[in-house]
């Protein structure tokens, strides 16, 4: 073999590698994207995404905020799933508790998972859950009933974001499925 082909064999070798680690990284950003993605979310409220809190404020304000509620179920999950109460006005710091109420109208037991966001999203990073069904996945059996609990204030820091000026209303909606695992 010639120095010609031995140094072309070597270039292939090193293009190879190069190619191998780069598909490599490639592999590792996607598995990577959407726990990075959620923590995004989380921490800034991107695309209605709450806040979870420990405890509740210790300032209430005097301006209200009407807070409704909305509900969905994916198709493939034979529940009803829908809100006890429309909505309800609150003072901002004040903390609420409502409940949501799931049906299992199969005859089996099913475990779902509830996608949540709220609207507008520009208010999202001030709405923040003390506690919630929805941080937990939900086990109902045949025909089983229950009411879901959802506690949550409003960060009185929203009365200085001069872009919530005009937002007198909040939606806090929740999508239920069917676990991955179940």
């Amino acid at each position: 073999m010639n120095s010609y082909a031995a140094a072309h064999k070597t270039n292939n070798r090193k293009t190879l590698m190069v190619l191998l680690v780069i598909l490599g990284l490639m592999i590792g950003l996607v598995a990577a994207s959407v726990p990075l993605y959620r923590l995004f979310c989380q921490v800034t409220g991107y695309g209605g995404t709450t806040q979870k809190v420990e405890a509740g404020s210790t300032t209430i304000l005097a301006r209200e905020m009407t807070i409704r509620f909305n509900s969905d179920v994916n198709s493939a999950l034979p529940w009803y799933f829908k809100p006890v109460q429309r909505s309800v006005t609150v003072k901002i710091g004040e903390e609420a508790l409502i409940f949501y109420r799931a049906v299992n109208n199969s005859n089996e037991t099913i475990t779902g998972t509830a996608t949540f966001n709220v609207t507008p999203f520009k208010a999202a990073p001030y709405f923040n859950k003390i506690d919630c069904f929805c941080f937990t996945e939900q086990t109902l059996a045949p025909g089983e009933e229950v009411d879901m609990p959802v506690s949550f204030f409003i960060d009185p820091d929203l009365a200085t974001d001069k872009r919530l000026d005009e937002v007198k209303e909040i939606t806090l909606s929740y999508t239920f499925f069917r676990a991955e695992e179940d």
